[in-house]
């Protein structure tokens, strides 16, 4: 077996890399099992291997000895919140879950990030030891800025939640969105990895910002497709009604489509659920590319603001409801002006004549209310950059 050296000099195995980035990780050795742990820190054995499986991680034998101090200290603080009254013992698994589903996305990012600077980095030659500190480093540097970005969103929370104290922040009244990228599928087709990731690094930079924006929140990201939620339906109506322009507008960009529908939904650790998501989704599959279809509650809420037109179309059934009735919501367009605009139109009406604005509008309508199948666009395909 090939060996190395560590900083004393003595001879380490070739796994002596991954065992002292264990050491700056883990915040130092393996030396408990399960059981120990447990003991130690006052839990039933059963309750710690619910929490460690909720985790995310892979079940360990009650005899491996894969613990250290750290995780002894993280098992006696979530046991002291919950004895504490902060989380109640019925959800205490389900915030676990949801911590680790979060931080593993997080967690693999990062080692990603990493593993480029130190594949991209000649100097590294190799060299276990220099790696090692390299990370040790880092490490103290990416927990300021999680911490920060943590706070910062604490604050912003904390600040709805005080402002409104009778308000029931886990069910409420909502708008939620869906923007599709149409025809992905066929787009991982046609292009390589470097270049669908540009896509969906694109597409995800452009939708997290009109979303800030407009003060919306991004739940997340599902692949190909951005899913948000805002406070009033005119701030999800410009989310939408931006993101579609922008991508048109972009030429290394599919077109997109949305669906988007208003009321009562559940937010539960970080998610959205309820009858209100599942019809924009179900909106969002209904709609055509550069289309945005919402449901008639939202409608509406938007009836009244001159900035947008809204078009009902004609009833469909889909999983779930039998006769969904969607509206075409598009950006309003600026009419005749002036002294004369209201006789002009009132002519127009009289004589039976429409303006060619309208004629299109019409056509495009009347294509909208074809239901059914619709065939699978045509995608934009990306140029290489020389």
């Amino acid at each position: 077996m090939r060996e190395e050296r560590d900083d004393s000099g003595s001879p380490e195995p070739l796994d002596a890399l991954q065992r002292r980035l264990e050491r700056i990780l883990l915040g130092g050795e393996r030396k408990y099992t399960r059981l120990q742990i447990a003991e130690l820190a006052g839990v039933p054995p059963e309750r710690s291997k619910r929490l460690w499986r909720a985790l995310g991680f892979a079940t360990v034998g009650d005899d491996e000895v894969v613990f250290t101090d750290a995780d002894l200290a993280a098992m006696r603080t979530t046991d002291q919140l919950v004895r504490a009254g902060l989380i109640e013992p019925e959800i205490e698994v389900s915030v676990t879950r949801a911590l680790g589903q979060h931080l593993s996305r997080l967690a693999e990012w990062q080692v990603h990030l990493l593993w480029t600077l130190i594949t991209g980095n000649p100097d590294f030659g190799g060299d276990d030891v220099q790696v090692a500190r390299l990370v040790d480093g880092l490490l103290p540097e990416l927990e300021r800025a999680q911490n920060y970005v943590w706070r910062r969103h604490l604050a912003a929370y904390a600040g709805r939640a005080l402002a409104a104290p009778d308000e029931d922040l886990e069910t409420r009244t909502e708008v939620v969105g869906f923007v599709d990228m149409v025809g992905y599928t066929r787009l991982t087709r046609q292009v390589d990895e470097n270049e669908l990731s540009a896509v969906l690094e694109a597409f995800e930079a452009l939708a997290t910002e009109v979303v800030a924006d407009h003060r919306g929140q991004v739940v997340k990201m599902i692949g190909d497709e951005v899913l948000f939620v805002t406070d009033s339906a005119e701030a999800g109506a410009e989310i939408a009604l931006t993101l579609t322009a922008r991508t048109s507008a972009d030429e290394e960009l599919p077109s997109v489509r949305a669906g988007m529908a208003s009321g009562r939904i559940l937010s539960r650790f970080g998610d959205v659920y309820g009858s209100v998501v599942n019809l924009a989704a179900r909106l969002t599959s209904l709609a055509r590319p550069g289309t945005i279809l919402v449901d008639k509650e939202m409608a509406a809420l938007l009836e009244d603001e001159p900035g947008y037109e809204l078009r009902p179309r004609r009833p469909v059934s889909v999983r779930g409801y039998n006769r969904l009735r969607p509206y075409a919501l598009r950006r309003a367009k600026p009419g005749p002006t002036g002294m004369f605009a209201g006789s002009q139109q009132l002519a127009a009406e009289m004589l039976g004549l429409e303006p060619d604005s309208a004629k299109a509008k019409s056509a495009e309508d009347a294509a909208t209310e074809n239901s059914g199948t619709e065939p699978e666009p045509r995608v934009r395909r990306r140029r290489r950059r020389r």
